[in-house]
């Protein structure tokens, strides 16, 4: 039988229709391929325009029904040096309350609800962030609701006290919740910058919960909510539109506390001291049932890296998914992670280990890299030698394996999160407040595949010349002197017969 159509001119076998030409070679009589051609990178990037007031505008297209939008204020914890701590987390959990237009956040939340929105409020050492998730063709009404929300606060009597209520609670949550690492993020700021900038607390101390009242707050507030100060960041919206909402609710506006009542902007830089925060703690209730979670000690060792603005960076950024690691118990299935350092070397030849994670915090003015490791007791020693002991193995050969594999995993996971419109968000408002602009995905990743071995050891070398910051958590029997930990970090030739000497 004869088949009809394009499979009648078909040979699946030798391919006897052309058999002199080339696979390389276009077939004769075939039309020229147009293919698609990506549109201009011009498309791709963040547009920031300033207000008359200082106000930043910036927006990224991204297709879509939905936008977030959001105000970025540089404030935070860092800043509380002459006011009582806390403040930020108050503000936190006041946001999205009652405001000159919305009697109740029940009203807030059912106008946001006509759009599809949601709302939430983060605040960071560095960085406070209102933002709404919601329908684009509500992009006037959640630019209405932001400026009411972050300039038009009530700040109610019965508000501040259910504020204070909520934070006595999550103190005792944080004190009590088997996974210590906000706490433990809290102690290795606090020793790596003792009393100053970001080593100030993020949470609320139970003290202050009672001090903190509607004057206090008006006074901050006067000093660090200025339109100076902010960032109005919309993602998948048109920017002309988001600047045109910015005029109409941010351009002109009186807040509620005044204006012209600042105290002045506590303008200090980061000054990394190292040391040391003990807290003995009894950890064997903190998980209990048929398979409670066995008792721990944590201990975190950090030392200083750098900014986000400096070039070296980007250099940290790979050093820290280099070394990688994870918990005994880490989601994410086999071979999660499994070729990063703090796997191979800790995890994987110490079945003791609970836990060995790298973490990197960078900052406008400094950073902190750090490693979190958990154990028994009685084999705390054993512990601290072997994370000071990958400390100082950092400095020496990278492999070209490794390291590219870092660099790609560091990309893969660049590109993974800002798929996601509320990061990109983030990321947008972040980099304009700091620095006005916004580098885009592309030039980080170019930014990333420049990094060599010798950028590694450099910054490495620089790091280890800085004292340690060590947080402990739990039954600190066995833990080693600070100057023991601080010792075994300056040795720079790794011998290990030294560490072994300084630790017993």
């Amino acid at each position: 039988s004869r088949r009809c159509g394009l499979a009648a001119g078909r040979s699946y076998s030798g391919g006897g229709a052309y058999p002199s030409v080339s696979l390389t070679c276009p077939l004769p009589g075939v039309p020229k391929a147009v293919f698609a051609a990506a549109e201009s990178r011009e498309r791709f990037e963040t547009r920031v325009t300033v207000l008359e007031n200082g106000l930043r505008v910036a927006s990224q297209k991204k297709f879509g029904q939905f936008c977030t939008v959001g105000i970025l204020v540089n404030s935070g914890s860092r800043h509380e040096a002459k006011y009582l701590s806390g403040i930020s987390h108050f503000l936190e959990k006041l946001a999205f309350s009652s405001t000159a237009q919305f009697g109740s956040k029940d009203e807030i939340l059912l106008t946001l609800e006509k759009h599809g929105g949601i709302c939430d409020c983060q605040a960071s050492r560095d960085t406070i962030m209102y933002a709404v998730s919601a329908d684009a063709r509500g992009l006037d009404t959640v630019v209405n609701l932001l400026a009411d929300v972050t300039l038009q606060p009530r700040l109610s009597d019965e508000e501040i006290e259910m504020t204070r209520t909520a934070i006595r609670f999550e103190l005792e949550d944080l004190n009590m919740r088997p996974d210590p690492e906000p706490l433990l993020t809290e102690m290795i700021h606090a020793a790596a910058f003792r009393d100053n900038t970001v080593g100030l607390n993020r949470f609320c101390p139970v003290e202050n919960t009672d001090k903190i009242d509607r004057d206090v707050l008006h006074s901050y507030l006067s000093s660090y909510y200025t339109p100076d100060r902010m960032v109005l960041a919309g993602v998948g919206i048109e920017h002309e539109q988001l600047v045109e909402c910015a005029r109409k609710y941010l351009l002109g506006v009186e807040p509620v506390w005044g204006a012209g009542r600042s105290r002045g902007v506590d303008k200090s830089v980061a000054q990394y001291t190292g040391g040391i925060v003990k807290v003995e703690k009894d950890m064997s209730d903190v998980s209990l049932g048929p398979t409670p979670i066995p008792e721990l000690t944590h201990i975190m060792i950090g030392l200083e890296s750098c900014s986000f603005l400096e070039d070296d960076f980007i250099p940290f950024a790979v050093l820290n998914m280099m070394m990688g690691g994870g918990g005994s118990f880490s989601a994410g299935g086999p071979g999660k992670g499994m070729f990063t350092r703090l796997y191979l070397n800790v995890l994987n030849r110490h079945h003791w280990m609970y836990n060995a994670t790298s973490y990197h915090h960078s900052y406008e003015d400094t950073g902190l890299l750090c490693i979190h490791a958990s154990a028994d007791p009685k084999q705390v020693r054993e512990m601290v030698e072997i994370i000071t002991r990958e400390f100082i193995l950092m400095a020496g050969a990278v492999g070209e394996v490794e390291l590219e594999r870092a660099k790609t995993q560091l990309k893969s996971m660049l590109m993974m999160n800002l798929e996601s419109r509320p990061v990109i968000f983030e990321d947008v408002g972040r980099q304009v407040l700091a620095t006005n602009t916004r580098k885009l995905p592309h030039e980080l990743c170019t930014l990333i595949s420049q990094v060599k071995p010798t950028d590694i050891k450099r910054v490495v070398t620089k790091m280890l010349h800085k004292k340690p910051a060590v947080a402990a958590l739990g039954d600190l029997t066995d833990l080693p002197t600070y100057e023991h930990i601080q010792a075994a970090l300056s040795s720079k030739d790794g011998r290990l017969p030294r560490l072994y000497r300084l630790f017993r």
